[in-house]
């Protein structure tokens, strides 16, 4: 099973979604049943480590961001995936109009779908302040949780 997590720049929501899940899974011991990774509609920030208040705010729950750097959504993510999880409508949309025409394999969604949550937004926090990344956080790792929750029932 592989999930990619997604949202515009790959800095701030989706390595933190990566990061969480990863733990979880490691936590669960499905580490080689479940492969997370995560990605960004967007190029600006390819290459570049997670957001500083990203990696902090994980570091504080025990998760680590270690090792991840920003990459853009690429076509074999479609093909090689079996969930592409968005962080927010916007970014849903830019997915889906990308999305090759046949043979893909993964099913894109938002990752607050139920049952995963209400069907709503994890918000964007790079320009608010560091309670905007303890928001993004909390709001990710119920999310997260309830996924694991889905897929041990499909592994």
């Amino acid at each position: 099973m592989k999930i990619v997590f997604v949202c515009l720049g790959n800095i701030c929501r989706s390595p933190l979604a990566e990061g969480i899940m990863r733990h979880l899974v490691e936590k669960a011991g499905l580490r080689g049943q479940i492969d997370v990774c995560s990605a960004g509609t967007g190029a600006w920030h390819a290459g570049e480590p997670p957001d500083p208040r990203s990696t902090a705010v994980a570091g504080a729950h025990g998760v680590t961001l270690a090792g991840q750097s920003g990459r853009q959504v690429a076509d074999a993510d479609y093909f090689d995936s079996d969930l592409i999880l968005a962080m927010d409508q916007s970014n849903l949309e830019t997915l889906r109009a990308r999305q090759p025409r046949s043979g893909c394999k993964a099913q894109v969604a938002l990752l607050l779908a139920p049952p995963r949550g209400d069907g709503g937004e994890v918000p964007d926090p790079y320009y608010g302040g560091e309670r905007g990344f303890d928001d993004v956080y909390e709001l990710v790792h119920g999310a997260c949780e309830k996924l694991l929750v889905q897929l041990r029932l499909e592994i």
